[in-house]
């Protein structure tokens, strides 16, 4: 047996111990479902991160930057990933508020509709049921291709690590592994990066070799390869898509069932804040890790085949044989919590969310459900042929097109009804389907951004016209009120100094992150492609250079904006707050919490 064998062995074993050891003292549904909403920022900070990269990262977006848009990946500014910020700030803390057991609850606690819930819960099933068929058949396949071992031997291996601990320790146990799979692939991500840049003469070399690379001609430029034979025709084409693919995958960090219920595991609402934006800047840099790996390996052999191999073929043929095996086992782990992250989403909604009536589960019962929907995807899994990357693109995009509207209108609308926000959800997920398969099946093909701009488009169509011809009733109006009103605890100055770090972290990105890809990428690209002006400096007349400031002009604005909403919504000495510490001191002054009521209020 390998050392790559033997270190993703030890590592799988690793996470069912402490994941099943998390689980020893679980009796309530609170701590099955949301990890008895003690989690600190770090936990979940590891599960938010860890749950989207998964091996559609790891493989497939690296292949798409193998094949051809390293630069169009590089030098995009980030749009997603705002999601998680905004997401955070707009819709996780009243998420939070509703202390609902799952977030199809949610959507039915805060319009007193079962339908509702059920179809949410639909949504989830349907939806992240296939996303946890696809990443665990890439687990599969990566673990049939380090060790050697049959796809099947392979899928039942990674079926059953996951399941073992997710069924038994519910939400506790996937945080607790998520956030140990995430310091692994992190860690791993950038030691093997640099290792690898390092051997191609450093950064600046690779980029201006990497322009010059005939085989694969523009590869490095801010569009990446276009023109006949891809996707995109013109520069425009691809700017759509990118756009409208990131604007969508932003929705889904903001809103999405598997990023949003982390925000009900946590301590507290600076928890959910802190986590939030810290997890911008971390998925901005596997990004970029991963992404970058993936083009720059054209350096070394540019005939991979097939391309979601290539971070594999990297593993295992420039590094040192055990930085090669962590890498892979960090793949495996990105698998894994994305994979166990998904299941006990389905399990809880098929447990909590299904059925004409709320049920009385239990811990057990709840656990029997989860095995059972477990069996059904290792069978699946078996059946479907896998197809990471687009399939990754539309289950997304699905999310997007569906629950986005609702999720933001359900906190910030005083006019969308019950009706309006079950049609409209309704509307979102079959207009994005519907095109989607239609262009799968060959019937009508269209642009791949086509789908959840009109699923999204229809959704607020539907949401107003519904909403104009109903009446909100006056316990959606109530309920919508209480989730505007911060929890006392919350309203901290201490707090609220420390959660301001998180977005001051964000306006220094903002301001740095260009200057560095000036140096280190735009004018190692312009000297390969013989356009860098005559003293050397930068030519502002081209698309790479122009396109840097665009992280600026995004993020350090957002960044602005949030730190004043933060120090608007918690500042203790603001009259309004002032108004719910005094209700609570006089509500609670008998209670453990009145010493620190008191301290908020004399601040």
């Amino acid at each position: 047996m390998d050392t790559l064998t033997i270190t993703i062995g030890v590592s799988i074993l690793i996470y069912v111990v402490i994941g099943s050891y998390a689980g020893r003292n679980i009796k309530k549904l609170d701590d099955y479902f949301v990890a008895g909403r003690r989690a600190p920022t770090l936990l979940i900070l590891g599960t938010l991160v860890a749950s989207v990269m998964s091996t559609s990262i790891f493989m497939g977006e690296a292949a798409f930057t193998y094949d051809g848009q390293f630069g169009a990946y590089l030098l995009f500014p980030g749009i997603a990933v705002t999601g998680y910020m905004l997401g955070a700030l707009f819709f996780g803390v009243y998420l939070r508020r509703s202390r609902a057991p799952t977030v199809a609850d949610f959507f039915g606690r805060r319009f007193h509709s079962r339908r509702l819930q059920q179809f949410a819960g639909f949504t989830i099933i349907l939806g992240l049921g296939g996303y946890l068929l696809i990443v665990t058949q890439g687990a599969a396949i990566l673990l049939s291709g380090i060790t050697g071992m049959s796809y099947i031997a392979s899928l039942i291996i990674a079926w059953s690590s996951y399941t073992i601990f997710t069924m038994y320790s519910g939400s506790k146990g996937v945080i607790i592994t998520d956030t140990l799979m995430f310091l692994l692939f992190m860690v791993a991500t950038v030691v093997f990066v640099v290792y690898i840049v390092d051997g191609f003469g450093g950064i600046s070399t690779a980029i201006t070799d990497l322009a010059r690379l005939e085989s694969k001609a523009g590869i490095a430029s801010w569009t990446g390869i276009i023109g006949e034979g891809t996707s995109w025709r013109t520069p425009l084409d691809y700017v759509i898509w990118a756009v409208v693919i990131d604007i969508a995958w932003g929705f889904v960090y903001a809103v999405g069932p598997w990023q949003a219920s982390r925000h009900l595991m946590a301590r507290d609402e600076h928890v959910v804040l802190r986590a939030a934006i810290l997890a911008c800047f971390c998925v901005i840099i596997l990004q970029m890790l991963i992404y970058g790996i993936g083009g720059l390996m054209n350096l070394a052999n540019a005939n991979i085949t097939p391309s979601e191999t290539v971070v594999i073929w990297a593993a295992k043929s420039l590094v040192p044989e055990l930085l090669g095996a962590l890498l892979l086992a960090g793949i495996v782990a990105a698998a894994l919590s994305s994979a166990s992250t998904f299941l006990s989403l389905v399990g809880f909604s098929i447990g909590n969310d299904i059925g004409s009536k709320p049920l009385a589960i239990t811990v057990n019962a709840t656990r029997k459900i989860m095995l059972m929907t477990s069996l059904i995807v290792l069978v699946c899994c078996y059946f479907f042929p896998p197809d990471i990357f687009w399939f990754m693109l539309f289950i997304g995009t699905v999310f997007a097109s569906s629950w986005g509207p609702v999720g933001l209108m359900s906190i910030w609308s005083k006019r969308i009804t019950k009706d309006a926000a079950f049609w409209g959800m309704f509307s979102g997920f079959f207009m994005n389907v519907i095109p989607a398969t239609i262009d799968y099946l060959g019937i009508y093909h269209m642009p791949e951004h086509y789908p959840p701009v009109i699923g999204a488009v229809v959704s607020i169509a539907v949401i107003l016209v519904v909403s104009a011809r109903g009446t909100v009733s006056r316990e959606e109006n109530i309920y919508r009120l209480r989730l505007h009103r911060p929890s006392p605890s919350d309203i901290d100055l201490a707090k609220t100094k420390i959660t301001l770090l998180a977005p001051l972290g964000l306006i220094v990105y903002g301001v740095t992150m260009p200057l560095l890809l000036l140096k280190y990428y735009v004018i190692p690209y312009q000297i390969g492609t013989g356009e860098i002006s005559p003293d050397g400096s930068v030519n502002w007349n081209t698309g790479e250079a122009l396109i840097t400031l665009t992280i600026f002009i995004l993020h350090v604005p957002l960044a602005l904006m949030t730190m004043k909403v933060i120090w608007d919504r918690y500042d203790p000495r603001s009259s309004r707050n002032q108004k719910i510490l005094r209700r609570a001191f006089l509500k609670e002054k008998t209670c453990d919490q009145a010493p620190q009521l008191i301290q908020n209020r004399n601040v």
